[in-house]
């Protein structure tokens, strides 16, 4: 589907009154700004991460380095988005490794989904959408530093498309058909909705 700068979207995608930071599993897409692509090619049905590419999968990586309770599941870096199930645990440690808070055992506050504050604490998760905030940040600063210094593709304003698709998973099977989607995406990119050449 080609981009077109006429639609806009603004309208939330999130489900109405559902607390994102409490334990679940969620099915996550982002996509680059007018799904342009920047993260490598597909090959005969296999990703190709070019530099670029790489250094997102190495922000991937480092989700649950920065939210100690989330953990990344089944994931893809395709030429132009980025499809992930992640598991927030509800505020229970999941990972072992540095916690890159400055006070790690002072309580954290994330604003909700409607932006009131929630304490993080021990029946509290980190917000979906501060997760996903996280992540874009630092994947369009280090992007922005590869334009400057390594001569990456540059972008247009943003690196990412100002939203995120969202969906939650409820039951197993759901669980299998999305992370078979996940895994079968480079095979079926010819098809896929944000295809683009």
């Amino acid at each position: 589907m080609p981009y077109n700068p006429n639609i806009h979207h603004r309208r939330s995608i999130r489900l109405k009154g559902y607390d994102y930071s409490q334990a679940g599993l969620y099915f996550v897409t982002i996509c680059v700004q007018k799904h342009t692509c920047l993260f490598g090619e597909i090959v005969d049905g296999e990703m190709i991460l070019n530099d670029t590419g790489t250094m997102v999968e190495k922000w991937c990586v480092e989700l649950s380095h920065k939210f100690s309770d989330i953990m990344l599941d089944t994931y893809i870096i395709m030429p132009n988005h980025f499809h992930a199930i992640i598991v927030n645990n509800g505020g229970n440690i999941v990972t072992v490794g540095a916690d890159l808070c400055v006070c790690p055992n002072k309580k954290r506050t994330h604003p909700n989904e409607s932006g009131e504050h929630n304490t993080l604490g021990e029946h509290t998760g980190s917000p979906l959408h501060a997760v996903v905030q996280w992540f874009k940040t630092m994947t369009t600063n280090e992007y922005i530093r590869g334009v400057k210094t390594l001569g990456w593709q540059p972008f247009d304003k943003k690196l990412w498309q100002r939203n995120y698709y969202e969906h939650i998973i409820r039951n197993e099977q759901s669980y299998q058909n999305i992370a078979n989607y996940i895994i079968n995406n480079p095979a079926n990119w010819g098809k896929d909705k944000f295809y683009s050449e």
